[in-house]
This record gives structure tokens, C-alpha cells and sequence, in this order.
């Protein structure tokens, strides 16, 4: 049995990064390591806790106190906080109007990137994001930096949110909100969308989503061959 690796994927909005990680993750019989659901259990607790979301002092303690784990699992992965399952929890409407204020929080965000190193660790991960191969995992013996063109992205985003029924804007408004998000994420003072110097780079603009999940299969399997 190889021991896994640390797969790191990194790359813009609505790039469908945390789509192919979840299916690379199961491929191989890795954690996935979904960095946005850590961000919900941080808020999850807050609430439960009762605290107020400008009590920064306070959140950033309990971010530091709990722990945050990840279960393989189906239909999907497991998420717990502090050994209880949250799988479910953390999709409530009242997480959805919060996270984004404990995200934003700089010591919150440090926190997180401890717990994900700490998950990671042992190898046999598979994590998403914008700064995984850069900040985060900084040694991943695997880099995946996903792009598309901005149209193609917010295509997808638009078709995806007509099958979920969700009232959504234009394709060219979505486009402009994902060039904007692109220069955001691309600006930002801390942690910038940047590609890492050795990761590869994958297009997915033409690809479908086997087809992405395939090529960085082949990726994995070579880098395990080459380490082993």
C-alpha cells in the first residue's frame, strides 16, 4: 500500500476546483480537505457559542480551541467539530449569512492554515483553494494551478445555478463579477491567487470534468511512482 501524498489544487473562482478535488479525493481514497467547510464549523461554533460576529476577540479564541477533522465518506465526506458530526449543520441558511465575516478575520485564517497543515500531515489529502500550493502546502509533492477563460466559468456557473433553480444574473454580469472576483483574489495583500513556481498548469476551458479529473490522476500516480 503507497502511502499518500499531499495533492494541492489551486486556481480562480468557479474554476471547479473543489468539484475535481472531491472526485480525485475518492479516486484515491483520500481526505478531502475542504477548506471552505472549515471557515462554516468556525462560524457553526460561534453561533452555538452565542456570540456576536464582530466579537473578533472572542472568535478567534474559539478557532483556536476547537478542532476540525474530515471523514471520507457517501454520499459525501464526513466533517466533525471536536469528535460530532456537523456534515450537516453547516449547510444551515444561518452559516451561509455568517461565514464570510469569521473568513475575513487575518488570526481566524491563520488558525485554519495550522488545522490544515495539521490534517495534512499525514499525507493521502487533497485540498482546494487559492493559496494551498503557495501558503498553505508549500511542499505538496503535487501542485494543480486550474484555470479557464472567465466566460467559460461563468457559463458553467450559470448552467449550474439554472439546474439548482437558482435565480441568477446575466452570463455576461456573471462574467463581470467573476473578472472582478479575479482581480481581487489576484490583488489581495495577504496570500494572493498566485501560481506556485512548480505547479502545473491545467486549462479546463475545453475539458469536461472526467477529463480534468484523468489528467490529474496521471499526475498523482507518476509523482507517487517517482517518490516511491
Amino acid at each position: 500500500m503507497t502511502k499518500g501524498i499531499q495533492v494541492a489544487i489551486d486556481g480562480p473562482a468557479s474554476a471547479g476546483k473543489s468539484t475535481v478535488a472531491k472526485l480525485v479525493a475518492k479516486r484515491f481514497n483520500y481526505v478531502y480537505c475542504d477548506t471552505g467547510a472549515m471557515y462554516r464549523v468556525v462560524t457553526l461554533a460561534a453561533l452555538r457559542h452565542g456570540l456576536a460576529m464582530d466579537d473578533t476577540d472572542q472568535i478567534i479564541r474559539l478557532a483556536q480551541q476547537i478542532k476540525i477533522g474530515f471523514k471520507p465518506g457517501e454520499p459525501e465526506q464526513r466533517v466533525f467539530l471536536d469528535g460530532d458530526e456537523v456534515t450537516q449543520d453547516i449547510r444551515q441558511g444561518e452559516i451561509d449569512s455568517n461565514v464570510s465575516a469569521v473568513a475575513a478575520i487575518p488570526a481566524v485564517r491563520t488558525e485554519m492554515t495550522r488545522q490544515q497543515r495539521e490534517i495534512a500531515a499525514a499525507g493521502g489529502i487533497v485540498m482546494d483553494g487559492r493559496d494551498i500550493g503557495t501558503t498553505v502546502l508549500p511542499n505538496a509533492p503535487v501542485k494543480i494551478f486550474m484555470v479557464a477563460t472567465a466566460h467559460e466559468r461563468a457559463r458553467r456557473r450559470y448552467v449550474e445555478n439554472q439546474a439548482k433553480g437558482i435565480a441568477t444574473a446575466s452570463l455576461a454580469d456573471l462574467q463581470k463579477e467573476i473578472e472582478l472576483r479575479d482581480k481581487k483574489d489576484s490583488t489581495r495583500a495577504v496570500s494572493p491567487l498566485t501560481q506556485a513556481p512548480d505547479a502545473v498548469r491545467l486549462d479546463t476551458t475545453n475539458l469536461t470534468i472526467d477529463q480534468v479529473v484523468d489528467e490529474i490522476s496521471k499526475i498523482i500516480k507518476k509523482t507517487q511512482e517517482q517518490l516511491h
